[in-house]
C-alpha cells in the first residue's frame, strides 16, 4: 500500500485550514523583504554555509593528506576526533541494559510505581509547559496594554532555537562529567548533518505557529510517521509491516478529518495558509532525517547523552554563527532587556527543553520506549486540550473525531509493536544464559 498518496492527502488538507491570526500576519508578511519567511530561512541556511563549506574543505583535505597517519603536535587530538574518531564501529549502547532491567524488576513495586510517576509526572509538566510556552511567544504581544494594537512580537525564531541548544549543551556536558560515559568513537563531524537538520527542523516548528494553531502542529507531528517510514525505506532500506501501514492510513484520514472540519468567520488568506503547510512540511522532512541520521549514528558506541551533546555543539555552533552575521544576536538581546516577561519564558522554554530531554533518557532506561511512546502520545492529546482552554481554539465534532482516530492509531501502534517484540523475543530467551 503506497504511502505517498497519504502524505499528499494531508498536505492538500492543511491548504484547507484558516490561519491563526491572518490579517495580522499578512501585514507583516507584505512589510518587506527582512519579514518574508523564506527570506528569513535563505538568510539562515547561507549562514549555516559560511561554516558549513570550509569544514567540509578541511575535513576533505585532512582525509586527503592521510593526517591520521602523518600527523602530529598540539592540535592532532582536536583533529583526530572531529574528522577521524574511532572508525571501529562496536555498536549502540543501549541506555536500557539487561543489567538495570535485571535491577529494576528486582526492586519493590512501590518504588517502580513511584519512578513511574516521577517520569511520567517530568515528561507531562516538561513538555505541556514547553507546549504552552512556545504557542504564548510565537502567536502573543510584549509589553502591550489595554489599548489595541500596541506592544510588539517576538520574530526571530532562530533565537529561541538557540536559547534551546545552549541549555541543552550545557545540560548534557555536566552530565557527560558528572556520570560515566563509554568511550566516544564516531567523528564529531558527523554530528553535523543531525545537526543541521534538527535545527532547520526547530526552526520550522517554531516559524509554523506564526501561521497555523498549536492543535493543527500537534497533529501534523502525530502524522510525521508516514514521511518517517518513507525516509526509512529511502534512507536506510527498511521494510514494514502491513499494520505499520494500516496505522499510518487512519493517521493520515484523522488529520484529514480534523484540518478539513476546521472553520473561522473570516475567510483565510492563501498566502498565510500556503505558508504554513510548507513549513510545516519541512518540519516533517527534517525531522525524519534527523532521526534516521542518529539511528545510522547509534552504530557508534554512544550514549543517549553523548548524542545529545554532540548534536547540541554544532546547533550552537550553526545557530550563533548565523545570528552574529545576520546582526540578529544583539536585536533579540534588545528585546529580551525590553521585556524582561520575554526573557523569563524564553529561559523556561529552553529549561523545559533540555530537562524534557534527560527524562526521555530516563524513561526509556527505566520501563522501555512502549511506556514512554504511551506518556508521550497521553501528552500530546493533553497538548491540544490545554491549548484550545488557554488560547481559545475552535474544535469541531468532525475534528474531534479526527483527533480520536489519530490517538487512536497510535495506540494501535503501540499495542502491535509490543507484541511484535515480545514474539521475537520468547526463541531468543534461552541462549542468553552464556556469560
Amino acid at each position: 500500500m503506497p504511502l505517498f498518496p497519504w502524505s499528499v492527502c494531508v498536505c492538500a488538507a492543511l491548504c484547507f485550514l484558516p490561519a491563526v491570526n491572518a490579517d495580522a500576519v499578512d501585514a507583516s508578511l507584505l512589510g518587506g523583504w527582512q519579514d518574508v519567511w523564506l527570506f528569513r530561512l535563505f538568510l539562515n541556511v547561507l549562514g549555516y554555509a559560511t561554516i558549513i563549506i570550509p569544514g567540509y574543505f578541511l575535513i576533505s583535505y585532512f582525509k586527503r593528506v592521510n593526517y591520521l597517519e602523518t600527523g602530529r603536535g598540539l592540535c592532532f587530538p582536536l583533529i583526530k576526533t572531529c574528522v577521524f574518531g574511532n572508525e571501529s564501529k562496536t555498536g549502540l549502547l543501549d541506555d536500557a541494559s539487561p543489567a538495570g532491567r535485571n535491577e529494576s524488576e528486582s526492586s519493590s513495586s512501590a518504588r517502580q510505581a513511584f519512578k513511574l510517576i516521577f517520569c511520567a509526572a517530568g515528561l507531562q509538566v516538561s513538555y505541556l509547559t514547553w507546549g504552552v510556552l512556545q504557542e504564548r511567544v510565537m502567536t502573543r504581544s510584549y509589553g502591550s496594554s489595554e489599548a489595541e494594537g500596541s506592544g510588539e512580537r517576538f520574530r526571530d525564531s532562530q533565537f529561541l532555537v538557540f536559547m534551546n541548544r545552549i541549555l541543552a549543551l550545557t545540560v548534557s556536558g555536566l552530565w557527560c562529567v558528572l556520570f560515566k560515559q563509554p568511550r566516544h568513537g564516531a567523528p564529531m563531524y558527523k554530528y553535523s548533518f543531525a545537526s543541521l537538520s534538527n535545527i532547520l527542523s526547530s526552526w520550522c516548528q517554531y516559524e509554523a505557529l506564526k501561521f497555523i494553531s498549536f492543535p493543527t502542529q500537534v497533529l501534523a507531528k502525530a502524522s510525521k510517521v508516514i514521511p518517517v517510514m518513507l525516509m526509512g525505506k529511502i534512507v536506510s532500506r527498511k521494510s514494514y509491516e502491513y499494520w505499520e501501514y494500516l496505522t499510518a492510513v487512519l493517521i493520515s484520514l484523522g488529520v484529514s478529518m480534523f484540518l478539513l472540519s476546521s472553520s473561522t468567520d473570516k475567510h483565510p488568506s492563501t498566502v498565510t495558509t500556503f505558508s504554513g503547510v510548507l513549513i510545516l512540511a519541512g518540519y516533517i522532512v527534517f525531522d525524519s532525517f534527523t532521526s534516521n541520521w542518529q539511528d545510522n549514528l547509534f552504530k557508534y558506541k554512544m550514549s543517549s547523552v553523548q548524542m545529545m551533546f554532540g548534536v547540541n555543539l554544532f546547533s550552537c555552533l550553526f545557530t550563533v554563527g548565523s545570528l552574529l552575521e545576520q546582526g540578529a544576536f544583539f536585536n533579540s538581546l534588545a528585546f529580551m532587556t525590553r521585556h524582561s516577561e520575554f526573557a523569563f519564558h524564553a529561559v523556561l522554554l529552553s529549561v523545559c527543553s533540555a530537562f524534557g530531554q534527560l527524562f526521555i533518557f530516563f524513561t526509556i532506561a527505566q520501563f522501555g520506549a512502549a511506556v514512554f511512546t504511551i506518556i508521550m502520545t497521553l501528552r500530546q492529546a493533553l497538548a491540544i486540550l490545554l491549548s484550545c482552554f488557554l488560547y481559545g481554539h475552535p474544535v469541531s465534532l468532525t475534528g474531534g473525531l479526527g483527533v480520536g482516530v489519530v490517538f487512536l492509531a497510535l495506540f494501535l501502534r503501540i499495542y502491535a509493536r509490543s507484541r511484535v517484540k515480545k514474539s521475537t523475543k520468547r526463541p531468543a530467551q534461552t541462549p542468553v544464559q552464556k556469560v
